[in-house]
């Protein structure tokens, strides 16, 4: 994982440091340039990863509007349906523990119709990419359960 700002930060899986890139040359208006270095600055991420995900992420908003990127508190960015609290991978998760019953998720995460069909036309698209998330997700929760596991053995 990439280090900024001296925190380990989890890169979405279409940057992550095994895929290839392709040079490509760009002009930038001079106030677009501005804010990339004042950004950059802030972020301590390199230009071209900044770049990078930054391209990545509006092309994904463009075809998508209802979703947005933002990184948690471990530092790993994830898309978000606008307006709420919820990931896309949550909502997936729900809505095939629910065998795809988009009502009972729409009430459940007190969202609407329209947002709940958003997180399911973005893991059409990225499904691997959200899939993998899930795994990971789950993964997590099983070393915590072990864990939690462990301790209550420890003070009985």
């Amino acid at each position: 994982m990439p280090l900024v700002n001296g925190i380990q930060r989890d890169t979405m899986p279409y940057m992550s440091e095994t895929s290839s890139s392709v040079q490509r040359s760009f002009r930038l208006s001079a106030t677009t340039s501005q804010l990339l270095d004042h950004q950059v600055g802030e972020s301590g991420e390199s230009r071209n990863a900044m770049v990078d995900r930054l391209l990545n992420e509006s092309l994904r908003i463009e075809k998508h509007p209802l979703v947005r990127f933002i990184t948690g508190a471990a530092g790993k960015r994830e898309a978000h349906i606008v307006g709420t609290r919820w990931k896309v991978r949550q909502i997936i998760v729900s809505l095939k523990g629910e065998k795809g019953q988009i009502a009972a998720i729409v009430k459940g995460f007190d969202l609407t119709e329209p947002q709940v069909r958003a997180a399911v036309s973005y893991y059409a698209d990225f499904t691997d990419e959200i899939d993998a998330d899930i795994e990971r997700d789950s993964a997590d929760a099983d070393q915590q359960r072990v864990r939690w596991e462990r301790e209550q053995s420890v003070i009985g």
